[in-house]
């Protein structure tokens, strides 16, 4: 299997995964505070989400290179 092959495929299943779950989250640790032997930390979760269009470009792209990858072969 080819480069292309496997860029494609990633982009077809990131764009499926995008368009499914709307987006990612992921957890920020902060350090609020350090007195001594004392640390007062937080745990910051924030979303980030994935627009509609780039989940549908990102399939177009992926399904484009593979019948592309598959019409030289």
């Amino acid at each position: 299997m080819g480069l292309v092959k496997i860029v494609a495929i990633v982009l077809l299943l990131g764009g499926v995964f995008g368009l499914v779950y709307g987006g990612f989250s992921y957890t920020k640790e902060t350090q609020e505070a350090k007195i001594g032997p004392l640390e007062l930390s937080v745990n910051e979760t924030k979303r980030v989400n994935v627009p509609v269009w780039a989940g549908v470009a990102s399939i177009v792209a992926g399904a484009g290179l593979l019948f592309i990858s598959g019409k030289k072969s």
